[in-house]
C-alpha cells in the first residue's frame, strides 16, 4: 500500500484519471477529509471537494506503473 497526493482540476482530468485507474485490478481509494471513495468511480470522485488536493491510496504491492501513468496528477507524496 502506498499513498500520494493528487490534484484533479478539471472534468477532463477526472475522466482521464478514471480511465487509467480502471486498468488496475487493485483497490484504489481517494480520500478528502473524512470521506473515502473508490478511485474508479466518477460519481464518487465528483462527491469529493476537488478544489483541494486529495489523497490517493493504492492497495497494491507494486505501484510504480500506476504512479507513472498518473504522474501528471501527482503533486506530493503522502505519509
Amino acid at each position: 500500500m502506498k499513498s500520494v497526493i493528487i490534484k484533479l482540476p478539471t472534468v477532463e482530468a477526472v475522466r482521464t484519471f478514471v480511465d487509467v485507474v480502471r486498468k488496475y485490478d487493485a483497490d484504489i481509494d481517494l480520500s478528502s477529509g473524512r470521506y473515502i471513495v473508490d478511485a474508479k468511480s466518477i460519481m464518487g470522485i465528483f462527491s469529493l471537494d476537488l478544489i483541494n488536493p486529495i489523497k490517493l491510496t493504492a492497495h497494491m504491492d507494486n505501484t510504480d506503473a500506476l504512479f507513472e501513468e498518473i504522474k501528471d496528477f501527482i503533486i506530493d507524496t503522502a505519509e
